[in-house]
């Protein structure tokens, strides 16, 4: 089984009420965080829009925390979704 289709096995619950991402643009952009958060996402959540800011596509983590590694104390506030939400991984 290819990994495109190993990862289209894994479901979703996405927690319309509440994003479990939040982006301080303004320490994003002083710190450098948001173009190393856009380069580290294995699942593209980060993607930087016209007007410079970063927007995020939470329904989308891999839950996985690889850009907690690279941000900036304070520029990232994440956490694991509420209980039953977020990626179900499916052995594939």
């Amino acid at each position: 089984m290819s990994i495109p289709e190993r990862l289209a096995a894994n479901r979703y619950e996405t927690d319309e009420e509440q994003s479990h991402i939040h982006v301080d643009q303004d320490l994003a952009r002083s710190t450098g965080t948001g173009e190393r958060i856009i380069a580290v996402c294995p699942a593209k959540v980060y993607a930087r829009e016209a007007d410079g800011t970063i927007s995020v596509e939470y329904a989308a983590c891999f839950e996985c925390g690889a850009c907690l590694a690279v941000a900036a104390p304070g520029a990232l506030e994440w956490h694991y979704p509420r209980g039953g939400m977020g990626i179900q991984l499916r052995e594939g």
